[in-house]
């Protein structure tokens, strides 16, 4: 099992959530983001602790090839990584932006697209997002209210309370906005297409690039009636949330021990700790602390892990 030095991004949105969250004792100001499992390059994790310390992740998936992150994952993805997880906390609102699909990326020259999803964090009350479109429109008018800055009439949006889920295939519109707190599983892909930036200005004064015409291209203009991922929340038992063919993702929500059964799975596995503490213990006899704020990578080869503690964490894999 892995855990990875923190990889916070100060960014210009930023807010004051991560570092408390994480339990860290910095001293930084606006983290937007901690990418928790980054195979990127030049943001790549850093193992922390154990005989691999000091290891990126792709040098591990290289090394190590499916007995990390599953035979089939590495026939599909090589040496690189195939999720990307992330907190994100918003203190004001995120550019309007789409990912493309796979297809469209390669066209542009991208190794991959990018569908994520979000899992909302204790954010602060009202907080909303942006999530689809809510009204039809054209690639020529998307271009229109881009100009005149009304696209955000067009989206769906939802004030968002812990706990809420959305998923966000490549393709489809969506914004974080003021005062969310979320935690973020997509593919490995930083392709994004910047859509609307509310006319703001970066601190040198200069208006950041939009990507108008690829964003027209990649856009879904599909209009849904509801964009919210629903579920029934559980006790003592893994609840899945997102099925698709880039990750499956469960939340569990524990009081009691429990021991998890990997044997018939040919994938790594990501927990992401939402709320409390506990011990992880493998079939192997390692054991190790996990909480909130933190992430764990856990290798293919993994068969069982055993839970002990009081634990709220998101389960992911692919």
């Amino acid at each position: 099992m892995y855990k990875f030095k923190p990889l916070l991004k100060q960014t210009l949105w930023g807010g004051n959530k991560i570092i408390a969250f994480k339990h860290l004792d910095l001293q930084m100001e606006h983290v937007g983001e901690s990418w928790e499992v980054s195979g990127i390059k030049d943001c790549e994790s850093v193992v922390a602790g154990g005989p691999d310390e000091g290891k990126g992740l792709n040098q591990l998936v290289h090394e190590q090839k499916g007995l990390l992150v599953g035979k089939e994952n590495y026939e599909r993805f090589g040496d690189e990584f195939p999720l990307l997880i992330k907190f994100i906390d918003a203190h004001q609102n995120l550019s309007i932006q789409v990912h493309p699909d796979d297809e469209t990326a390669r066209r542009h020259g991208k190794g991959h697209g990018k569908t994520e999803m979000w899992y909302v964090l204790k954010s602060a009350s009202g907080a909303q997002l942006y999530n689809g479109l809510r009204q039809h429109i054209t690639p020529e008018t998307y271009k229109q209210m881009v100009e005149n800055g009304t696209i955000t009439n067009a989206l769906a949006h939802y004030t968002v309370h812990e706990g809420d889920v959305f998923f966000i295939p490549a393709g489809r519109i969506h914004s974080i906005g003021a005062g969310a707190f979320v935690a973020e599983i997509q593919q490995t892909s930083d392709v994004t297409y910047r859509i609307y930036d509310f006319k703001r200005k970066d601190k040198n004064g200069n208006y950041r690039e939009l990507h108008t015409e690829k964003a027209a291209e990649a856009i879904d203009y599909t209009v849904h009636e509801n964009y919210r991922t629903y579920y029934e929340p559980m006790q003592d038992e893994g609840v899945q949330l997102i099925a698709c063919p880039h990750f499956t993702t469960a939340v569990y929500d524990l009081n009691d021990p429990m021991t998890i059964d990997y044997s018939e799975l040919d994938s790594f596995v990501v927990y992401i700790g939402l709320q409390g503490s506990c011990e992880l213990t493998d079939d192997h006899g390692e054991t190790i602390s996990f909480r909130e704020g933190e992430s764990v990578l856990i290798p293919a080869t993994t068969r069982t892990i055993k839970v002990e503690g009081t634990i709220k964490f998101l389960e992911t894999y692919v």
